[in-house]
């Protein structure tokens, strides 16, 4: 059994400045994370592009928004923050890992996630009071935390690093060509299963599928994507926490498909 250690980072951040804050555990390498805020700049819509930038030791990784079975989903809280209406994640594209014949979705070695911030007044500083539970992993995973606040005042200058995260973003479905989306709920004992036919062209290399339900609390079985023709057939089993069948928004379900040079975005199904 994995015996799981906890992490303790702490970070303080000053207008204009960014400093690293590490990680330390007992029986844990020694700054398994190194990780900065980038302040970015002041969108056109009046939005701040700031990024999460985390730096791991050579060989470790961590996880995406929706890590696969053998993974520890991300959170943040941005309880304390001043003049923050709200937050908007732009995660780049992840890899797929297998270890132990488990299938986990992450970034290995290093993580630039951009993070938009809605500002209740615009054009006035925003001060950001935030943590993030998240897991890091190499022959064992460790669940950690890491707390920050900084102040970003200003209209602050465009980052490249920023700008190479964005633009590893999956691409949405509308431009990768996906006609349709149609889904096929049927009740099982404990929730829901989903089959999915998605209409798209084939990527490069192995099509691996991502279902997300819209809801953090119901648990997606690891996807099976068979390819059809012009069609990706997708199947799922979806399990709320009451164990029972329930009612979906099929609106709200989200399927990423990972290729070997890109991934693709897809939000909501049709009724079947």
């Amino acid at each position: 059994m994995i015996r799981f250690s906890r992490l303790l980072l702490a970070a303080a951040m000053i207008a204009g400045t960014v400093s690293p804050f590490s990680a330390k555990a007992g029986g844990a390498p020694q700054d398994v994370v190194q990780a900065k805020i980038l302040g970015g700049w002041v969108t056109e819509n009046g939005t701040r592009m700031a990024a999460l930038h985390l730096r791991l030791l050579p060989g470790w990784k961590t996880y995406w928004r929706a890590p696969g079975d053998s993974g520890i989903p991300p959170s943040f809280s941005w309880k304390g923050s001043k003049n923050l209406g709200g937050v908007q994640y732009h995660w780049p594209s992840p890899e797929v890992f297998t270890t132990y014949g488990m299938r986990s979705i992450g970034y290995k070695d290093e993580l630039v996630l951009p993070i938009e911030l809605h500002p209740r007044h615009p054009g006035q500083p925003i001060v950001i009071r935030g943590r993030m539970d998240l897991g890091v992993c190499e022959t064992i995973c460790m669940p950690a935390h890491l707390t920050f606040k900084a102040e970003l005042s200003g209209l602050g200058a465009s980052d490249p690093t920023i700008h190479d995260a964005l633009a590893q973003r999956p691409v949405p479905g509308s431009r990768a060509g996906v006609s349709s989306v149609d889904c096929e709920l049927e009740p099982i004992s404990d929730g829901l299963a989903l089959q999915a036919t998605i209409r798209m062209p084939r990527l490069q290399g192995e099509e691996v599928a991502l279902v997300e339900a819209g809801d953090p609390h119901i648990w997606v079985s690891e996807p099976d994507a068979h390819r059809a023709g012009n069609a990706l057939r997708v199947t799922a089993d979806l399990v709320p926490p009451t164990g029972r069948p329930m009612a979906l928004d099929r609106s709200a379900l989200r399927f990423t498909v990972i290729g070997a040079n890109h991934a693709v975005d897809i939000q909501g199904c049709t009724t079947n």
